[in-house]
């Protein structure tokens, strides 16, 4: 089972955390702050690191960064109280794979976990869901044996959203993602975009893969109209 490093200088989320992954099997170590998660990964790697932004002498920015530095592709969730854009985007820019805006529901955090460790099973390049096969290396995307002509703004999409599949994901987070936050989370050009995959991956009327989750956002599952 992976093995999963916490960083949180608040206690009662930080024990919170550890009981909850730990019923759910996971091996898990913590620290209270940045300095001593730095020092647990060098010595015993962890599979996955849930890292507090605003942790005292070393925060979680720094922390992901200095990882990254060192070319460390470990899959890293950041956990933030703050609530704007930039400071998600800042989390993001550090080399972060995702973020979870506390508070926050533990299903979900659970959901973003088995999510972030499924990619990084990803072994052969490639990502499925259902009878959709990406080939991340080839931008090649086939579905039930016929393959889908997508652009590339179609294709990092669904790769977003595949790579994230169970966890619903906000517009801004997929504005994030998508395109460097550089659209309003009031355009209209994800819904645009989500009604072009639809089309094609729907098209020999196929299971629906991406759903909208009203005032939420989109959710990619199989095995529902």
């Amino acid at each position: 089972m992976a093995t999963i490093l916490i960083a949180e200088d608040d206690r009662r989320v930080r024990d919170s955390l550890d009981r909850a992954l730990k019923l759910e099997g996971y091996d898990v170590v913590t620290a209270n702050d940045g300095a001593r998660a730095l020092e647990i990964h060098a010595d015993e790697h962890a599979d996955l690191l849930l890292l507090d932004v605003s942790m005292p002498n070393v925060d979680g920015l720094t922390v992901c960064r200095s990882i990254r530095s060192k070319g460390d592709d470990t899959p890293i969730l950041m956990l933030t109280a703050r609530h704007e854009i930039d400071d998600r985007v800042a989390g993001l820019d550090a080399g972060a794979d995702d973020y979870l805006v506390k508070p926050f529901a533990l299903e979900e955090l659970l959901a973003r976990v088995r999510a972030r460790l499924r990619a990084t099973e990803v072994d052969d390049g490639s990502l499925t869901l259902g009878d959709l096969v990406m080939d991340l290396d080839g931008r090649r995307v086939d579905r039930g044996g016929r393959v889908l002509d997508l652009s590339r703004t179609e294709f990092d999409l669904l790769e977003v959203l595949v790579l994230n599949a169970g966890v619903v994901l906000g517009r801004d987070v997929l504005y994030e993602r998508v395109w460097g936050g550089e659209l309003d989370s009031e355009s209209k050009t994800l819904d645009v975009y989500v009604g072009y995959l639809r089309k094609k991956l729907e098209s020999d009327a196929g299971l629906r893969l991406i759903h909208t989750v009203r005032g939420m956002g989109y959710v990619a599952r199989e095995g529902e109209q």
